[in-house]
């Protein structure tokens, strides 16, 4: 049994949900506040569902594209039902030093809303403690893509779906490239070289990195054949039963890592500080560093790396396998204590329907999870795009797995910025995998 297990490392996905959402969200934090609600109803006879999540309901004229996008499947919803959605809005300034993630557990685990929009880490430690419902029967989620129901699926249940599937990879000033006459890299071998030359061209730091991000590099060298060799289930099976281990499949990407911080490929003290494209943008946009990691929407976004000055390629990362783009999987989910549950499934079955998607995709120009949803991407993204379309993935998150992967993995990253060796690292997975699998068993 899975039910109630705690994932010890968690809750550093803060920028992940930026990532679908545009703008930033707290970073972690064990620090603990009283949770109150920010919304009343005061209007008693109207029909309401409350959306806790990062954003609040876009002014008129709103120009974030994102939260736009967002309130227009809303309001489809909110037409068809007759009813108003609520949307209950973190804002560190509340919560103080508690995080997003934080906060959506506390309020899950309270029954204090109807949905909610979740990061894939907190997505699986509430789907194991059995918190929240099954979606698989809502009619849109016959369109999903299988991707979105691999990384979401606890225990036979499909517990959270998103509006879009973000998908990472390398942002390349190709001219760079061209400029030393270099190839878009394949394997962690080739990217190394690529590197090396920029160095030796007086490039002082080839690769722009930041706090959050560089568990991507590990995630794609640690399971490109686990996704891509056609024996996932029963590999993650091995794992969760323990008769493999994490730390066997982590193990090349964190020499990988290493080696490009030993190299000064990668700066680890400056990347230990910099929050996500907030750090490393600028000089990848000066074009300083030839290299960063990033999300998909952040190619579309002009706040971020949507108008370039130079010929801008996104490609997967580095692994045996090629460019791997890695995907880890939001989701909104709804509260199995919630007050207005039919509403909120009501509310979900639209806003994730082949038309309020369609809506969606066109408006941020991202990748559907719906498998009947398609729109055109700008030029620099259809190396990743191509690898998508192809199958070619990794998951950053797959709720399948009992040890959290894409917040585990970024807090055990950090501490190899901060000195700690590999073997240093790998004990901590191995410690996290005997923990959880000494939990199940008690559970049995």
């Amino acid at each position: 049994m899975k039910n109630n297990i705690e994932i010890p490392l968690q809750r550093t996905a803060a920028a992940l949900l930026a990532a679908v959402m545009a703008f930033s969200l707290a970073a972690c934090s064990s620090k603990t506040n009283t949770i109150e609600n920010l919304v009343e109803n005061d209007a008693p006879d109207k029909k309401i569902v409350n959306l806790f999540g990062p954003m609040e309901k876009s002014k008129p004229n709103a120009t974030n594209t994102a939260r736009t996008a967002f309130d227009r499947t809303i309001e489809l919803a909110e037409s068809e039902l007759g009813l108003t959605v609520e949307y209950r809005t973190y804002t560190a300034e509340n919560y103080k030093e508690k995080s997003y993630d934080d906060v959506v557990l506390d309020r899950v685990r309270s029954n204090m809303d109807d949905f909610y929009l979740m990061n894939p880490d907190t997505m699986q430690t509430l789907g194991y403690e059995g918190r929240l419902m099954d979606l698989s029967g809502l009619e849109s989620a016959k369109n999903l893509r299988d991707v979105v129901k691999a990384a979401n699926t606890i225990d036979g249940k499909l517990v959270a779906i998103p509006q879009e599937v973000v998908a990472y990879g390398l942002f390349i000033n190709k001219d760079m490239f061209d400029k030393y006459k270099l190839k878009l890299p394949n394997t962690p071998e080739e990217f190394m070289e690529c590197c090396k030359v920029f160095k030796e061209n007086g490039i002082e730091t080839p690769i722009g990195a930041n706090r959050w991000w560089l568990e991507n590099f590990v995630l794609a060298q640690a399971y490109a054949d686990l996704y891509n060799g056609g024996s996932t289930e029963a590999e993650i099976d091995a794992l969760n039963k323990g008769d493999a281990k994490y730390s066997d499949y982590m193990r090349p990407g964190f020499e990988f890592l290493k080696e490009l911080i030993d190299k000064g490929y990668i700066d680890a003290k400056t990347a230990y500080t910099y929050e996500a494209i907030e750090g490393e943008g600028p000089d990848f946009l000066a074009q300083k560093t030839p290299i960063v990691m990033a999300y998909w929407g952040a190619a579309n976004a002009e706040t971020a790396y949507g108008k370039p000055d130079f010929n801008m390629q996104v490609i997967g990362f580095p692994s045996k396998l090629g460019q791997m783009p890695v995907i880890p999987i939001t989701g909104y989910g709804i509260c199995t204590g919630s007050e207005n549950a039919d509403d909120a499934l009501n509310v979900l079955d639209i806003i994730l329907s082949d038309e309020a998607l369609q809506l969606y995709a066109e408006t941020n120009k991202v990748i559907s999870p719906s498998k009947n949803v398609e729109v055109e991407c700008v030029p620099a993204l259809e190396p990743l795009q191509d690898r998508v379309k192809d199958n070619v993935y990794v998951l950053g998150s797959n709720a399948a797995m009992n040890v959290e992967q894409w917040g585990n993995t970024c807090l055990i990253v950090r501490e190899l910025l901060n000195g700690a060796t590999v073997d240093e690292c790998m004990a901590m997975f191995d410690k996290l995998q005997e923990e959880v699998i000494e939990k199940a068993n008690m559970s049995d």
